[in-house]
Parts: structure tokens; sequence; C-alpha cells
């Protein structure tokens, strides 16, 4: 079974998530949250991504990212795949950090985007994991 074509377009706004391995975690510490957040910051940076909200849980993570020019795949290879080659060297392991593809769900970006938004940084307050949106890890 061949799986579905993603659709990319130029200025596309996506709710994007992607999953640890077997759920397992994918930032163990605040050091991996970090490095996670520099290489989205020059994914951003090197495809022109919009990011509005986003939000690192322990065992995945979400995104809502905006594409100007439609490369949402090509950015999300680089972010995950980067990613992983630096979790492994620090972590000791080798083999996938996240299972299978990401999750890149189109949102409409009149009736959806505040209410997506919201969702993604009140993540974290739903799990319990901070008492805030603005709280530190």
């Amino acid at each position: 079974m061949t799986r579905p074509l993603r659709i990319e377009y130029d200025g596309a706004l996506y709710h994007v998530t992607s999953r640890g391995n077997e759920r397992k975690p994918v930032f163990k510490d605040k050091p991996d949250r970090e490095l996670f957040l520099s290489i989205l910051f020059h994914v951003i940076q090197r495809f022109h991504w919009l990011c509005h909200a986003y939000c690192l849980m322990g065992n995945h993570y979400h995104l809502v990212i905006e594409t100007p020019d439609g490369n949402l795949s090509k950015g999300m290879r680089q972010l995950n795949g980067v990613y992983t080659q630096a979790f492994n060297r620090r972590h000791h392991r080798v083999g996938h950090l996240f299972q299978g593809r990401f999750t890149g769900i189109l949102v409409q970006k009149d009736s959806h985007f505040l209410e997506v938004c919201r969702y993604v940084v009140l993540n974290p307050v739903g799990a319990k994991m901070v008492k805030h949106p603005s709280s530190p890890w």
C-alpha cells in the first residue's frame, strides 16, 4: 500500500506532530529541548518557515508552521534527521528516534488557526507537565 501524498503549497499552514518510536521519550532533559529548538531555529531560517506556536512534550512535539515556499517535507526531513543524529550521539544510541512519518494537518487560516495555536501551547498544561504555558521546563 502506498503512502498518501502530502498536500504542500506556498503559504500553507500546518499543525505538525512527530512522536517518539515506541512512544519513548525524544526529550530526556533540558539540553535535549534546547538542542531541538536550536535545530528548529536553523530549519525555520533555511526553509523560510513561520513558526506560530510550538510545544515540546516528553515523547513528541507539536508545531504550527506556515510554509511560504511550500516545502514542509524537506524541512521536516532536515529537522527530524539532524535532531535524531544529535540525540543519538549525545545519548550513545543508534537507530530511529521518531515513529514513522510526521503528521502534518492542513489548518484553515481563518477558522481554525487560533484554536490550533491555543491547543498547542496549552498541551503541556493539560498533561500537567506545567501549571502555566509560560512556565519554564
